[in-house]
């Protein structure tokens, strides 16, 4: 009976890091190929993904080519299966190559070049027409790259070859409920070919795309045989030999469904590998964040320690006039038990200097909302000048319904380099602040409670402007996810006033979301490169004529 050993290398690839990503995939050749027939790497693992413009350089392909001529020498004892770029006169294409002693025995080119949301392939590569196909060991395997899955005419081009399993590498973004969807196309594909699929995922973050793992690996029955830890790095070992494909260390005696706990479990660690690799791959030791004693700045320290630790955040409240001492009581009950570096600076002294230089122009005027967004930028000012000071990043703690209705202040509390809620709506908030608390209590019950407020005027809730969260996460979700129209998200059961009001208020803030601050994209849809709506646009005025 012929039996191959296929190790699964689910890690995490920096963009650019050629030198680096290339010495990651022979330290594992050195430690995994004595046991192995073959090493498997995910999708353009050599340059990470995605690489961008970074393509359109010269000396960006010499660097791939020469860690391709590294991996093929070094694979002496097994074959290594690597994605990486390559260039055939003037045209680049996505491959993934097999490499063994010094020689590519194979070289397969995605032909599915994906070119919605946040993937741009097709401004780069040039799609392949062909199935591969390789021998090893008395075991064919076909070659497939991640959106070659999602559509059934690549792999049906194999139904004539003889195969034993397919082995697709990947660099598949996550985003909430994605692996069922994941497992839902693979069986799909195996009920057409009724092989074997062994499905391996790049893992890291890279900007606002966050790479969860996940891998898997799929029977010839369809059936779920193993599947790799969700936002972690590991190796796995699958043996496929005569009776089909078997894994050891992550086996699934029974599938069963997604629970709800798991669920925020996926999308909370989704977003802590986020910050942690935003934060180090681009060369930050510290983190700051203003603690305000709400949820989103709340959850925002969570993810902060539970990413980087303790001792690498700082949270600074800057309490106004208006901050309640609730806010202050719940701000330094949270950095007492995280343990984080906790520093209460006054704003009012900046505000009322900033409000006497303006008296002249203010004069006759009555207070309004530029009162309270020169709060929110004293405070953007401070944490600005303390993070040029000590190198420390700024992250910001908007969530995605704030974001979505211009619900912050630009160069206020929009000031900073990575947002990690970006893209969580703000119910999602809620319930991931409960997620964590189940884990270990670091946020204050109160502040989950508490009627959410920017307390920038008195006794001011968000209710007062906005409609309830409950439904305003509804009609965000609908207009910005979904596309939907106004008389559809209305026939649906909205009040029409609320409709046409936060319909407008997204239309209106694109020119606040195109400044804010990169963040992990979790939903279908974020604020990002998966939408891009123009700032001057006049459609808007043809939406209010509707109904």
């Amino acid at each position: 009976m012929s039996q191959l050993s296929i190790c699964l290398a689910q890690l995490d690839f920096t963009v650019g890091a050629i030198d680096n990503n290339t010495a990651i995939i022979l330290k594992t050749i050195r430690e995994q190929s004595a046991q192995h027939d073959i090493i498997v790497f995910p999708e353009l693992a050599i340059t990470g993904y995605p690489p961008e413009d970074l393509l359109n350089r010269a000396d960006h392909q010499r660097a791939v080519d020469n860690a391709v001529e590294q991996i093929s020498a070094a694979a002496s004892d097994c074959v290594v299966i690597v994605g990486h770029p390559s260039k055939t006169g003037e045209q680049l294409f996505n491959v993934v190559s097999v490499l063994h002693r010094g020689e590519c025995l194979q070289r397969y080119q995605k032909q599915r070049l994906p070119n919605t949301g946040v993937f741009d392939e097709q401004r780069y590569f040039i799609p392949g027409n062909k199935s591969e196909v390789f021998e090893w060991q008395g075991k064919r395997i076909g070659l497939m790259i991640c959106e070659d899955l999602w559509h059934p005419e690549p792999l049906a081009k194999m139904l004539d070859d003889e195969i034993d399993a397919i082995v697709s590498v990947n660099a598949s973004p996550y985003e909430i409920d994605k692996h069922q969807q994941r497992l839902s196309v693979l069986r799909q594909r195996v009920a057409e070919i009724n092989k074997p699929i062994i499905y391996l995922n790049n893992c890291g973050g890279q900007d606002e795309l966050v790479f969860d793992g996940h891998s898997l690996v799929i029977d010839d029955r369809g059936q779920l045989i193993a599947e790799l830890p969700h936002c972690q790095m590991t190796l796995a070992t699958v043996v496929l030999d005569d009776h089909g494909v078997q894994c050891e260390s992550f086996r699934v005696e029974q599938e069963q469904p997604v629970t709800e706990q798991q669920r925020l479990a996926h999308v909370y660690d989704a977003l802590v590998l986020s910050v942690r690799d935003y934060v180090n791959k681009n060369g930050f030791q510290r983190v700051i964040l203003g603690l305000s004693g709400g949820i989103d700045s709340a959850l925002t320290l969570a993810l902060a320690v539970d990413a980087l630790g303790a001792d690498r955040v700082q949270a600074v409240m800057m309490p106004f006039k208006y901050t309640s001492s609730m806010s202050l009581e719940d701000a330094e009950r949270q950095a007492k038990t995280a343990g984080v570096q906790y520093d209460v600076v006054t704003i009012e002294p900046m505000f009322d200097a900033f409000m006497g230089q303006l008296a002249p122009f203010f004069e006759g005027s009555k207070t309004d909302t530029t009162e309270e967004n020169l709060q929110s930028r004293c405070r953007g000012v401070l944490l600005m000048a303390l993070s040029n000071k000590t190198g420390a990043l700024v992250l910001t703690t908007g969530n995605k319904s704030e974001m979505a209705v211009g619900y912050a202040t630009l160069y206020g509390d929009m000031c900073g380099g990575f947002a990690p809620i970006k893209d969580v709506p703000k119910q999602l908030v809620f319930e991931l602040a409960k997620f964590r608390n189940s884990r270990s209590e670091m946020i204050p019950e109160r502040v989950i409670t508490r009627p959410p407020s920017a307390e920038l005027a008195p006794d001011q809730v968000d209710t007062d402007s906005l409609p309830d969260y409950s439904d305003l996460d509804r009609i965000l979700a609908l207009y910005v996810e979904q596309d939907w129209s106004l008389a559809e998200i209305v026939a649906a059961g909205f009040a029409e006033d609320d409709v046409r009001k936060v319909l407008k208020l997204v239309d209106i803030n694109e020119y606040k979301r195109r400044q804010s601050a990169v963040g992990p994209k979790i939903t279908s849809r974020n604020f990002g490169k998966d939408r891009r709506y123009p700032i001057t646009s006049h459609y808007r005025y043809e939406i209010q004529r509707q109904l």
